[in-house]
């Protein structure tokens, strides 16, 4: 039995990973769905209060609480930035450490520093349009998604928490890089958002050598959109297990 803990990107929660946590409990394992402060199930808790600082505790503390150790971390999308600062502050709680199509940051990055420019400022206008200073979803079209499924995401998808956007993280990628780490690269459609990250995780340089060093990197790509977990679970599924 294995533990798994999936964390999903920005507008999404808990909820996302339904099909992959299915499949877990399936197979005998254990698989802990977190939803972020002021998203999905917990979107009354939306706040301006909210920074990436609260995303990464509501990880950290689901782990502490469901008492794992030897998890397998899945970080969708803007989760990438979570979960590089859990491997970077309880390494010691991770058997593997999986990037679903997501941010991969370098220190002293925030989510927004790979974004084209006309991105970060119609995100950050609409946050400061927002009485919660927080940012609209976008049309699940974009992740490569179509009929129920698109509904499905369309009907959950809240607006994100906008102080998560511009915040800096920074960590020790030599720390991080001893975790074994899997990028899952989301190839049709391709996320514009994420083409910044695909060479960075081909690069033996990134992180100043550091990111092909430590515990190991593997690239896996999946002929579907940015929301693998929806899009194509079975997929998913088998990589995580083979990070087990």
């Amino acid at each position: 039995m294995a533990d798994f803990v999936l964390v999903h990107g920005a507008w999404h929660g808990g909820w996302c990973w339904r099909r992959v946590v299915d499949a877990l409990h399936a197979q005998g394992h254990r698989a802990h769905a977190v939803t972020l402060t002021g998203v999905g199930e917990r979107v009354h808790l939306m706040s301006s209060l909210i920074t990436l600082e609260t995303h990464i505790a509501d990880v950290a503390n689901a782990i502490v609480a469901e008492e794992m150790t030897q998890v397998v971390l899945a970080v969708h999308s803007y989760a990438g930035m979570i979960g590089t600062a859990i491997a970077d502050r309880m390494p010691q709680r991770l058997r593997h450490l999986v990037y679903v199509d997501a941010v991969v940051p370098k220190p002293g990055e925030s989510w927004s520093s790979t974004h084209a420019s006309a991105t970060r400022e119609a995100r950050l206008l609409a946050a400061q349009s927002s009485p919660d200073y927080s940012f609209p979803a976008p049309d699940p079209a974009v992740f490569g998604l179509a009929d129920a499924d698109h509904a499905w995401v369309q009907r959950r998808q809240t607006a994100h928490p906008g102080h998560t956007y511009q915040a800096p993280l920074q960590f020790d990628a030599q720390r991080v890089a001893s975790v074994p780490r899997t990028f899952v690269d989301c190839v049709k459609p391709r996320l514009g958002t994420i083409d910044s990250i695909r060479p960075r995780v081909r690069d033996p340089k990134f992180w100043d050598g550091a990111w092909s060093g430590g515990g190991g990197i593997r690239i896996v790509e999946l002929p579907t959109g940015h929301d693998p977990m929806v899009s194509a679970p079975a997929e998913l599924t088998r990589v995580l297990l083979e990070c087990a």
